[in-house]
């Protein structure tokens, strides 16, 4: 039911926004006058009402041009394999000299990978970047099967093979655990596609060290609540319709939840940008929420599987880690430089 509630509350919604967005553009008419205020004000609000709404659509990565020593290059997005769930996608450019290959691997945690857009435009000047473009849970149909935590980790090391020998490994945040896990396999296989170097950043390899609020949440509830409280069924609507999903809309919603003064200030904030006039920062505001408004929901059982082996039972540090029934041995990584 959850589902259908999100679902419903959005097709309510959708149509005011549209003609929120739409009303709060009056143009041609000089409201800098006092006589004009009231109607600034109500521009200001149809605009930050317009604005507010959770999408299921990916945003653009849209990176222009970035600068390889002494001259500015065009890149072209590549799709280069793909599967159900996932797509690897590199970053082309026109250039003579070899650099670096990277494959960026994004989270999996309510988003899209182009939230790590400006990192990808920083590592193009000096690498040749791949990336994990994670597909939202809700389009893909049941016939794919399950996806969890085996099945992010095997798409690691299959991304890590399309791309080839020499390659380096660069994790962003909750995915850090399947990534050393797929090169420890790798390592312990000796897969000749196994990457050069490893960087783990930000990630969850032991949460009881430090928790955040994520931390102590997973630890307050058994995975039956979660399961309960937080899965649902995608309507029949959509491609992927009867897989279970944590939605992305819930996600979100739990992440303002934890800073809920903050964004009422942003939006707050933001009625005061349109109000004023203050194209730029009202524009900043924009770009940053409509990233953060666009979701995917993600697998069950990849949710799932999550919460308890890292967050409830710190399967890694304690060195009880699998893949696919096989025990994941770190100790085995001696090729590949960690950092």
């Amino acid at each position: 039911m959850i589902y259908h509630a999100l679902q419903a509350t959005q097709d309510l919604l959708s149509p005011m926004r549209r003609m929120a967005r739409g009303g709060g553009m009056l143009a041609g008419l000089d409201t800098a006058h006092p006589a004009f205020f009231p109607l600034r004000q109500m521009q200001a609000a149809m605009q930050v009402f317009g604005h507010a709404g959770i999408t299921h659509a990916r945003p653009a990565f849209a990176i222009g041009p970035v600068r390889v020593g002494n001259r500015l290059v065009e890149v072209e997005e590549q799709v280069v394999a793909a599967t159900p769930f996932a797509s690897l996608l590199h970053f082309r450019k026109d250039v003579d000299i070899r650099l670096p290959r990277v494959l960026v691997v994004a989270p999996m945690s309510g988003h899209f990978a182009t939230l790590l857009r400006n990192t990808v435009q920083v590592l193009l000047q000096d690498h040749d970047v791949y990336i994990t473009d994670w597909h939202n849970a809700r389009d893909v149909p049941l016939s794919a099967g399950v996806f969890g935590l085996d099945e992010f980790t095997a798409h690691i090391m299959q991304f890590l093979r399309a791309i080839g020998r020499g390659a380096h490994v660069l994790a962003v945040c909750q995915p850090v655990v399947a990534v050393l896990a797929a090169v420890a396999v790798m390592a312990e296989d000796r897969d000749p596609c196994s990457p050069r170097s490893m960087s783990l950043l930000a990630g969850p390899i032991d949460t009881r060290v430090n928790p955040t609020k994520v931390n102590e949440l997973a630890q307050a509830k058994p995975i039956a609540w979660f399961e309960s409280t937080l899965i649902a069924k995608v309507p029949w609507r959509h491609k992927g319709g009867g897989r279970r999903v944590y939605p992305g809309a819930v996600q979100v919603g739990a992440f303002m939840a934890m800073n809920l003064e903050r964004h009422v200030r942003a939006h707050h904030a933001q009625f005061w940008n349109i109000h004023d006039g203050d194209a730029a920062r009202a524009a900043m505001h924009r770009r940053f929420y409509d990233e953060y408004f666009a979701v995917m929901d993600l697998p069950a059982e990849f949710y799932l599987e999550t919460v308890r082996s890292v967050f409830q039972e710190h399967d890694l540090p304690l060195g009880r880690l699998a893949f696919r029934g096989r025990k994941v041995r770190p100790e085995a990584i001696r090729r590949t430089a960690m950092r």
